[in-house]
């Protein structure tokens, strides 16, 4: 049986449905139409596929730039998602030959997609068409009920705010992320930061990012911000949880317990908003935060891992 795979709308509908496959399939890293749409209004140009049997979509793919990478870079960053009772069909290998062609069109060679330990299947798919591992994150969960707020205790000379309370500190902030974000072990190419238009866009005002969980560090003597820590928030419909989306601190700030103060704030604030859990994964090679996590509680996950490989042909055997 061949299943129909079709190039997915911007209606509701569709936005809808890969939503809700890619919450089954990924639990640990669910979607909602908002997501879907704050997407395309920030990196437009991608382009997402449904696979339907009799009317309903029962897999879902997406190909398109990878946020942290500058427009030239020779990748591009794809999803499969395939229900679990649609597999061994070749749905997922349409959809990787579909990914395929849009980079063959758009001159990318390579494709870079998520994978999880948790799901060897996903990862023998990939590794039997060409690719391997790129990244590694150790994924860790800081299980929160029952646990008072900590307090963030702060070193001498730090003062702690958040972007809701001081929205100036914006600026600042995107300072610290040009300053460190290349220091973040991951993969062969460091993540870009881009102006502070894209940084706001991807880091700050993206749907999930709430401004009064987003810790800030300032040097009391100067004023200046010297880190910061930001959380992603899942979306309605997924489990009361909220993941570390970043946490930066400059050089001359590191080692003082900086990092740990802010974790102790994000901490808080999740405790406080009736979180169920926090959850954030580090690079194999991120001794220093893997630490930070480790004293505060947090038990380990399942690892996350980024594959790399090849664009696929056009047309291929879809068993």
């Amino acid at each position: 049986m061949t299943i129909p795979l079709r190039i997915a709308s911007r209606d509701e509908a569709d936005l809808e449905a890969i939503a809700r496959i890619v919450r089954e399939v990924r639990p640990h890293d669910p979607l909602s139409a908002e997501d879907l749409r704050w997407e395309d209004r920030t990196y437009p140009g991608s382009v997402r596929f449904l696979a339907e049997v009799d009317g309903r979509a029962v897999g879902a793919a997406t190909v398109g730039r990878m946020w942290v990478h500058p427009p030239a870079f020779p990748a591009l960053w794809a999803t499969i998602d395939v229900l679990p009772e649609a597999r061994r069909a070749g749905i997922g290998a349409r959809c990787l030959a579909a990914a395929s062609e849009r980079a063959r069109d758009l001159g990318k060679p390579e494709l870079f997609l998520p994978a999880a330990e948790a799901q060897p299947d996903g990862i023998a798919f990939l590794v039997h068409r060409g690719f391997r591992e790129y990244e590694r994150v150790k994924a860790v969960e800081l299980r929160l009920a029952g646990l008072m707020p900590p307090d963030p205790d702060p070193p001498e000379g730090i003062e702690l705010t958040t972007l809701a309370e001081r929205p100036d500190l914006v600026g600042g902030v995107h300072a610290v992320a040009l300053a460190t974000f290349g220091d973040i072990p991951g993969g062969d190419e460091p993540m870009t930061v881009g102006d502070l238009a894209e940084f706001r866009a991807r880091d700050v005002d993206r749907v999930g990012v709430p401004h009064d969980g987003f810790m800030v560090a300032i040097e009391a003597a100067t004023g200046r911000v010297v880190a910061y820590a930001s959380l992603l928030v899942a979306p309605p419909g997924a489990r009361r949880q909220a993941w570390h989306d970043m946490t930066a601190v400059v050089r001359e700030w590191r080692g003082r317990g900086v990092a740990g103060a802010l974790k102790r704030a994000t901490i808080g604030w999740a405790i406080g908003r009736g979180m169920d859990a926090l959850q954030t994964g580090n690079d194999i090679d991120n001794a220093a935060m893997r630490a930070v996590n480790a004293r505060l509680g947090y038990r380990p996950l399942p690892d996350l891992l980024t594959m790399r490989g090849p664009i696929v042909p056009a047309i291929m055997n879809p068993s």
